[in-house]
């Protein structure tokens, strides 16, 4: 008898914007963080990701202080419980802590709360414990929902992860000290595609069609201001081959090569 479908675990992803202030010849301003995970991690090895990670258990306890749009109210924009909806948003602040460096909390981050880091990705000690020992309120106003994939049936591993979308903090910067990741850097989104069309970047389907639709917008500002507007429902994509090429399908039938340019006409 076929085993059961694995049940996905709930994750984060932050899509970490900026602007670019002299962007070359043809590039708009807008830019996002992109790493490269290293070849043999049991998910994703090997491809280029957004920052992000599976909610942990100390992502489920509350802040002691909280600034913006409250567990209920991302529950609702993820369709999610309320307590899911607030572990998600400390995921997505945690992992993108941990993972480049970046702290959305305030009013600012101050200096030397970097040494936290280590403490976090060790799991000696949570997001909240760590905000509350530096006087810090997380910041769930900085982030705007943006999607919600859902690994469909049949690999080991499966996530339901909900996608956010943050502008890096004036005076913060992303870095790739993590040891998740073999190289990091700040990417046009229209620029990433092209190396994955040439055969230079591996990207998967979520990231691919995420990198397209962000794509479309000139500046950060243009892309927090769409992602007021989405309708956010889950996506599980179907797998099906179409030749010797294995696409994801997604629910309105648009296709998404593993590898080549997604086709979101099809």
């Amino acid at each position: 008898m076929p085993s059961p479908p694995v049940d996905p675990r709930p994750a984060a992803t932050v899509l970490l914007l900026r602007d670019h202030p002299a962007p070359p010849p043809g590039r708009t301003p807008l830019q996002v963080f992109l790493q490269r995970r290293v070849a043999g991690m049991a998910f994703a090895g090997g491809m280029t990701v957004f920052p992000g990670g599976g909610v942990d258990a100390g992502d489920r306890t509350e802040a002691a202080r909280w600034t913006g749009p409250d567990p209920r109210w991302w529950g609702d924009r993820f369709g999610l419980p309320a307590e899911l909806g607030g572990a998600l948003v400390h995921a997505a602040v945690r992992e993108t802590f941990e993972e480049c460096g970046v702290l959305l909390a305030g009013p600012d981050a101050p200096a030397g709360v970097g040494r936290h880091r280590d403490d976090l990705v060790a799991r000696r000690r949570t997001l909240g414990e760590v905000l509350t020992e530096c006087g810090l309120a997380l910041r769930a106003d900085l982030l705007r929902p943006w999607a919600r994939w859902i690994t469909p049936p049949g690999p080991p591993r499966r996530y339901d992860t909900a996608f956010f979308a943050a502008l890096v903090p004036d005076g913060q910067e992303a870095d790739a000290h993590t040891t998740e990741a073999v190289e990091a850097t700040w990417w046009h989104p229209d620029e990433a595609l092209e190396h994955w069309r040439r055969g230079e970047m591996q990207l998967m389907p979520p990231t691919s069609y995420t990198l397209q639709e962000i794509a479309e917008h000139a500046d950060s500002t243009a892309v927090l201001a769409a992602a007021a507007g989405r309708e956010i429902r889950p996506i599980v994509p179907g797998v099906r081959k179409e030749g010797d090429l294995l696409v994801a399908v997604l629910p309105d039938e648009t296709t998404v090569p593993a590898t080549g340019f997604p086709d979101r006409r099809a």
